[in-house]
């Protein structure tokens, strides 16, 4: 995985439930485990922005309904700080859902904009986003 291009903060803890920003089907996920994180012995996981994480489906498509699948977090609320020294701060919480483990998304299309270092490591998600800030 690419390196990030901001000093990231810990923004989910596992059970957070968070939004699907992907027209996959699923509308609320719960973030159960991260991917390659790296914490403290004994310390509980959490997520940063472009982490790929693993999510199980809470609401929407019945039939995706409590199925776990990968995805990546493309929007975080609590604030970062790029290297330019600027601040960044979503309003929501937000996830794109992974097909499969190189990167390709589930959905066609993103709603609402995603992180720049979401966009930088995972360039499949990049191309169905409208827009990167």
């Amino acid at each position: 995985m690419k390196g990030l291009t901001a000093k990231a903060t810990r923004g989910l803890n596992i059970g957070a439930n968070v939004t699907a920003a992907d027209n996959s089907g699923a509308r609320i996920v719960r973030v159960t485990s991260v991917r390659g994180g790296k914490t403290v012995r004994g310390r509980q996981q959490y997520a940063k922005i472009a982490d790929w994480v693993k999510v199980s489906v809470r609401k929407g498509d019945p039939k995706m309904k409590g199925e776990v699948f990968d995805a990546v977090v493309v929007r975080i609320k609590k604030p970062y700080r790029r290297l330019t020294g600027e601040r960044v701060a979503f309003t929501d919480n937000a996830v794109v859902l992974l097909k499969d483990d190189k990167g390709n998304p589930k959905g066609t299309q993103v709603k609402g904009p995603i992180a720049k270092e979401a966009a930088d490591r995972w360039p499949f998600v990049a191309k169905i986003a409208k827009m990167i800030l």
